[in-house]
């Protein structure tokens, strides 16, 4: 077998499986740097002295995921990170335009959902698992439209019966009360249950912590110290899982 289990001589049964969206199915990384390079391209930031685009998008990156992090630990809204990502960008670049920063922020959260690109082998394991007759949930830290808007742009909607995210459930992983609104919604326990995604943060110790078993979704391969109950690479591995 491919994948990596911490449970040996244990019978599993699961009844209702949360998945991440997130660089768990959905491609975020491909599918944001493809948003980015257009809007490089459509607020002509060349033109404002910002030299090339994979300069611009290494800057923002770095921001983001700072931001991002403040923002699961509760310092800032969500209406901050939305532009203050793209504000502390362009003062890299000796550019103060707020208003900028905010036009550039409505478009990217506008395109973003858009973008189509999912992992390798996602449709075919979702098809797999709800022929088996699981119950598939996806349980996301994100924004509810953003978060819909990529479900329905790559044809992911239909596959789960409760979309649950931070912003409807007023919490975020790898906080207990997230899990626990996901299993008020679903009608499923954390003893039937199961979580498939790629932070250990979020996903791994936010299972672990609300009494969960969960799935490690570990594409670079990269060792890492995991209380997880599976490890895998590939999403098709589940099936030696489930």
């Amino acid at each position: 077998m491919m994948f990596k289990s911490n449970k040996t001589d244990v019978e599993l049964k699961y009844e209702h499986l949360f998945f991440d969206l997130d660089h768990t199915l959905w491609d975020f990384e491909a599918n944001a740097k493809d948003s980015m390079e257009e809007i490089y391209s459509e607020f002509n930031l060349q033109s404002k002295a910002i030299d090339s685009f994979e300069h611009f998008y290494r800057i923002y990156s770095g921001h983001n995921a700072i931001l991002w992090n403040r923002y699961e630990k509760g310092y800032i809204s969500a209406e901050e990170l939305k532009w203050k990502r793209m504000w502390r960008t362009l003062l890299d670049f000796k550019i103060a335009d707020e208003r900028l920063s905010k036009d550039m922020s409505d478009y990217y959260l506008k395109i973003l959902p858009t973008r189509k690109k999912v992992f390798d082998y996602t449709f075919e394991i979702l098809e797999y698992l709800r022929g088996k007759g699981y119950q598939l949930n996806l349980l996301t830290n994100g924004f509810e439209k953003t978060q819909r808007g990529k479900l329905r742009s790559s044809q992911l909607t239909g596959f789960f019966e409760h979309i649950i995210t931070s912003e409807t459930s007023n919490s975020m992983k790898p906080k207990k009360e997230i899990f626990d609104f996901a299993m008020k919604e679903t009608g499923g326990s954390p003893e039937n249950s199961i979580m498939i995604g790629d932070s250990l943060e979020a996903d791994i110790s936010g299972a672990v912590n609300a009494g969960m078993d969960c799935v490690f979704v570990n594409r670079s391969g990269e060792q890492v110290d995991c209380n997880c109950t599976f490890t895998i690479h590939h999403l098709k591995e589940l099936e030696e899982i489930l």
